[in-house]
C-alpha cells in the first residue's frame, strides 16, 4: 500500500470511528504544560487576623514579609509550615517621602549603612528566599544603589529579586540581570484600586494574561476584597486552565522558555545560512 492510500485509508478510519462515538476526544492539556501565574502577597507581618488567612490560603502563594514587625517570625514560620515560600519585602525610600517602617534603605546612607541594614532586614524574616521592593520610587531609580543591592543579594547566594516596579522609571531588574542575581518584574498589581469590581476585573486579566504570554506576576496586598477574591478563585484556577506557582517556579518556567526560544532560534539561524549557501 502506498503513503497516499494509507492516507486515505486513516481518514475513512477516523470517519467511521466518528460517525460510531461521536466526536472523537482529545486528551486534556497536561497540568504542567499550563500557562502560570504567580501571586506575591506584600506588606504581611502584623498582628491581622486577615494576616494569617492570607497564609492560610490554597496553594503556592507568596507570602513577603515586612523586616522587624511584630508578628513577622511567627507567622512567616506558620507560612512555611503551609508550603508557601517566604520572601522579605524590604522598604526602600520613596519620592513621596512616606514612612518606610523598621529596616528601610534611604538615598543617604552609605555602602557599609546599606550592606548592614540588609542584613539585618534578612536575618528578621525566617525562612527567606527572595526580596521585593516595598515602596522604592527613589531608591530603584538609583543604578548606584542597585548595584550594593544586587552585589549583596549575589553574594548570599540563595535569593532571587523581584522588582515590584512602583515606578516606570526603575533601574532595579536591569541591573540585577546585570549582576547574575535571578529576577523578575512584576507585571499585574491586583488592588491598585481596593474596590472589589476593580480586583475581579484585575484577576482576570491576569488570567488571560497568563494564557497569552505563558506567564504573569502579580503582586496584592492582605486588603479585605482582595482576599475574598483570592478564596473565591484561588480554588477554580487549575478548572480555568491556568496553574499557581510559587515565585521561584515562576523563574525556572521562564528561563527555561526562554533557553527553547533561544535554541529554536539559532536552528532557524543556521537553517537560513545553509539556504544562502
Amino acid at each position: 500500500m502506498t503513503g497516499m492510500q494509507l492516507k486515505i485509508a486513516g481518514s475513512i478510519c477516523m470517519l467511521f470511528l466518528t460517525g460510531l462515538y461521536g466526536q472523537v476526544s482529545v486528551a486534556a492539556k497536561p497540568v504542567k504544560d499550563m500557562p502560570v501565574i504567580s501571586i506575591i502577597i506584600d506588606d504581611l507581618g502584623t498582628n491581622s487576623a486577615r494576616h494569617e488567612r492570607i497564609v492560610r490560603l490554597p496553594g503556592a502563594i507568596s507570602c513577603s514579609f515586612l523586616p522587624l514587625n511584630p508578628a513577622t517570625v511567627r507567622l512567616a514560620k506558620l507560612a512555611h509550615s503551609y508550603n508557601k515560600e517566604i520572601m522579605l519585602h524590604l522598604p526602600m525610600e520613596s519620592i513621596a517621602d512616606d514612612p518606610m517602617g523598621p529596616g528601610g534603605l534611604s538615598l543617604d546612607m552609605t555602602h557599609q549603612e546599606f550592606s548592614l541594614a540588609l542584613q539585618k532586614d534578612l536575618e528578621s524574616v525566617p525562612h527567606v528566599t527572595g526580596i521585593n521592593n516595598h515602596m522604592g520610587s527613589l531608591l530603584t531609580r538609583h543604578p548606584g544603589h542597585m548595584v550594593w543591592l544586587m552585589k549583596d543579594i549575589k553574594r548570599n547566594g540563595k535569593l532571587f529579586f523581584v522588582d515590584s516596579r512602583t515606578t516606570r522609571k526603575s533601574v532595579a531588574m536591569t541591573v540585577a540581570v546585570q549582576e547574575g542575581v535571578p529576577s523578575l518584574q512584576r507585571d499585574v498589581f491586583l488592588d491598585h484600586d481596593p474596590a472589589l469590581k476593580s480586583i475581579r476585573r484585575q484577576f482576570m486579566l491576569s488570567i488571560n494574561r497568563a494564557k497569552k504570554k505563558g506567564s504573569v506576576l502579580v503582586i496584592g496586598h492582605p486588603y479585605k476584597n482582595t482576599l475574598q477574591v483570592l478564596e473565591e478563585m484561588l480554588p477554580k484556577l487549575e478548572g480555568m486552565g491556568v496553574r499557581l506557582v510559587a515565585v521561584s517556579e515562576l523563574l525556572k518556567y521562564r528561563n527555561m522558555r526562554q533557553k527553547i526560544w533561544h535554541a529554536s532560534l539559532s536552528r532557524s539561524q543556521k537553517a537560513a545560512k545553509s539556504l544562502k549557501q
